[in-house]
Parts: structure tokens; C-alpha cells; sequence
């Protein structure tokens, strides 16, 4: 395959998802053990359509953590995918991720989506999945309103539908109560927004994500053409410490096989789901759409998803970018993204190529706004978004790294853990 062709969906490709799993869970779990996954020393390449692995797991520029590749939000039968839940878990190990998750509607558009039954048996399904130091299995669900938005909650002994939670505050107190992670979904896809991404302090250490990244879309200017801001800064200037993912959000029955549709890179300490727990409070992951592409990057000493000890001053980045030998030498642009009133502001643009490790030098005030993040993009090709005229951010993105915050304050752990 010529380089030009590896950001872009396959198109009638011979090797469907039929022919990859015969129909037969049993041949899924065969296929859940090739190489691929955690135990293989590369990052998975999505196995339905491509051959070969991506990136080393191991990062250029920091040690004790490794890289695996999640996709954190999953549907089936069980509301209103067309997948069996039966061997969704399989199927997303066959096709390269080390990390998955079902989380199914809990309501849709007033229509009940998961029963007490179905929640169990997500449950069951994800304790058989889970294989401790190699794969991640997850269960979770979407609270889902039609007007204020969809939130993604994980590690929870329960659920919640629109019948309990019918509110952004109603949702935020039941998951303090119930000590779960959560994620704003598909931002700006609903009207309302979570009520402007209102900041509840209470959820500062619960919503973790904000999805960048959902099937093909990237949300950076979601509902720009309508006169609203960008998702992004909304979010992030409302005061929200979320890192930012990429998900398949699928519906269908080709969990994690479709190249393009969204992928979190994690760094865990253990592929675990402790370990994944841990690597998400700390915001210590990046978005993508693309599988097998390593991100790791350092602002100022610090990694991404963490707090910045100044107010003021030049902070030296360091960029660890590669996803194995089919992107060596690709040309990219890094992007600074910086808080503006309604767009970010880009603060620098940086040439250089997929494989490398990228140092450069920038200067932060955090009077012009607390957060900073790097957007990987391909400058070849066009954001079928796009926001203001002639802004940068309009070219294909590739990546978004979790965001960094200047704080003043001498902390490396999560946002808020003091540490």
C-alpha cells in the first residue's frame, strides 16, 4: 500500500468481517491470542483490512508505562447496535485493541435501552473477556438525552437511565455517589451541549474524556457552520480537566476492524483494569482515528494529561510520533492549540515527519488562558469540518494529545489529586 492511502477508510476491500471470523465466536478467540495484542512488543494494526503491527509500545521519551490501544465506546443488540453482544469483545481483540468497552444506551429518545438483565449479563461478558496483563475488558454504559447530550460512564456496580438521572446535575451527583469515570460524548452532536458544559466541581476527577474522535468525525468544530464555538473550548474554558479520545461509537457488528473510525491511546502501567483506571484519571492518553499510532509528549518536563508548575514562560515540548514502518518519514504538522473565546488559538505550527521524536520551544501566559494540546494533522488533506476561514486547524486531523494545564502549582498526579 503506497503512503497516501494509510489515514484513509478502506473501500471494497475483499476481506470482510464474515470471511475474518467465520461466523464462529470460537474462531474469535483464536484469532484474540495472534500477535496484535498486549503481549506482542507493537501496537495492533485493525486486522479486517490491513496486515502487519504499528508502533513499539515503548515510548522514546519516558519509562514505566506502556502503550495499548482502547476503544471505550461500544453498542450491540442489546439497544441499538446490530451486533451480537456475544462475541463483540473478541472481535475488538482480533482486530488489534488491547482495551474495549460495551457501553449500551441506558435510554434513547425516551425508548428504554439496557434492562437489569442486559446489565448483567455486559458484566459476565466482560469477567469472561478480560485477560489481566494482556487485554482489557470493560463494561459500561451511555446516559443518553436527546437534547442536553450522551455521557459514557464506566466502572460502576450500576446503571443509570433518564428515569432516575433525567438532568446534567441529577447525572453528575449519581455518578459522584457511585464512584465512576465518565466521558462527554460526541460533543455538540446535541443541542444543548450539557447545558454549556457547565462545570460541576464535584465531577473534576470523574468526567475524564472528551471525545475528539467519534466514528469518522472530528468534533474540533462540531456545529461551527451554526454559529456555535468549538466543543473544545467550551469545554476546556469552562474549566473541565478532561483528556481527549477517539472512539468507534459503533453500531454495527465491525467493533475496532474499520480503519479510521477512532481509537485512545493509553499509557498503563499494567494492561489491567486498575491500570487502565489509573492511566485515565490521569488524563494520561491521546485521541486518534488512526490504529497503531504511538503519541507520547512532554511539555516542560511534563506529560501530557498533567499540570504545568508556571504561570508564564517559554516551555520546551517534546513529541515521540510513530506508527512503524508503513507511516516512516510521512510528513505532519503539530499544532498548538491555545484557549480563544470561540476557536482555539494556534499558537505555533511545527513541521515534521512520522518515526522522529520533535523538540521546539513555546511560549505560555496563563493570563491568555490555562491549557495547552498538540493536534497532529495531515496538511495533504481537508477537515470535512472545518471552522473559521483559513484557520490551521482546518487541514485532516490525525491526533490530539490530552491537554496540559498551567496551574502555578508543583503537582504530577491527576488533575485535582494534589500529588
Amino acid at each position: 500500500m503506497t503512503r497516501h492511502h494509510h489515514d484513509q477508510p478502506p473501500h471494497d476491500h475483499p476481506v470482510t468481517r464474515r470471511a475474518l471470523i467465520g461466523g464462529a465466536a470460537s474462531s474469535l478467540l483464536m484469532l484474540a491470542a495472534a500477535p496484535g495484542t498486549a503481549r506482542a512488543s507493537t501496537t495492533g494494526i485493525a486486522d479486517g483490512y490491513h496486515h502487519g503491527h504499528g508502533a513499539d509500545r515503548a515510548s522514546r521519551i519516558t519509562k514505566g508505562t506502556t502503550l495499548v490501544h482502547a476503544d471505550l465506546h461500544n453498542h450491540t443488540l442489546m439497544s441499538d447496535g446490530r451486533g451480537d453482544p456475544e462475541i463483540a469483545f473478541a472481535t475488538m481483540r482480533s482486530a488489534g485493541l488491547d482495551v474495549a468497552a460495551l457501553t449500551d444506551h441506558a435510554t434513547l429518545m425516551g425508548i428504554r435501552g439496557l434492562s437489569d438483565k442486559d446489565w448483567d449479563r455486559t458484566g459476565e461478558l466482560a469477567d469472561a473477556a478480560d485477560d489481566p496483563g494482556h487485554y482489557t475488558a470493560l463494561r459500561g454504559f451511555e446516559w443518553s438525552h436527546p437534547l442536553l447530550g450522551h455521557v459514557n460512564v464506566w466502572y460502576t456496580g450500576k446503571f443509570t437511565d433518564l428515569d432516575e438521572s433525567h438532568s446534567m446535575a441529577g447525572l453528575y451527583e449519581w455518578i459522584s455517589r457511585h464512584g465512576g469515570l465518565s466521558s462527554f460524548n460526541h460533543p455538540g452532536r446535541q443541542l444543548v451541549r450539557f447545558d454549556d458544559f457547565a462545570y460541576a466541581s464535584a465531577m473534576r476527577d470523574r468526567m475524564v474524556a472528551l471525545e475528539m474522535f467519534n466514528q469518522r468525525d472530528d468534533f474540533l468544530f462540531d456545529g461551527w457552520a451554526d454559529g456555535r464555538t468549538s466543543p473544545l473550548v467550551a469545554c476546556l474554558n469552562a474549566g473541565w480537566r478532561t483528556g481527549l479520545t477517539g472512539v468507534t461509537d459503533e453500531h454495527g457488528d465491525d467493533w475496532g476492524l474499520t480503519e479510521g473510525k477512532g481509537r485512545t491511546g493509553l499509557w498503563v502501567a499494567q494492561n489491567t483494569r486498575a491500570g487502565v483506571e489509573e492511566a485515565m484519571r490521569a488524563r494520561r492518553f491521546f485521541a486518534t482515528r488512526i490504529s497503531g499510532l504511538r503519541i507520547d509528549a512532554l511539555a516542560g518536563g511534563v506529560r501530557m494529561g498533567g499540570s504545568l508548575p508556571i504561570t508564564k514562560g517559554d516551555v520546551k515540548f517534546v513529541v515521540d510520533l510513530d506508527r512503524g514502518d508503513s507511516w516512516q518519514g510521512k510528513p505532519v504538522k503539530l499544532q498548538v492549540l491555545r484557549p480563544g473565546p470561540e476557536a482555539p488559538d494556534v499558537v505555533d505550527v511545527i513541521d515534521t515527519e512520522v518515526g522522529r521524536t520533535t523538540e521546539f520551544t513555546v511560549p505560555l501566559d496563563r493570563a491568555d488562558g490555562d491549557w495547552v494540546v498538540i493536534r497532529v494533522s495531515n496538511p495533504k488533506k481537508v477537515n470535512k469540518t472545518p471552522g473559521p476561514h483559513h484557520h490551521p486547524c482546518n487541514d485532516f486531523g490525525i491526533a490530539y494529545t490530552s491537554p496540559w494545564w498551567l496551574s502555578g502549582e508543583n503537582t504530577s498526579g491527576p488533575p485535582g489529586s494534589g500529588r
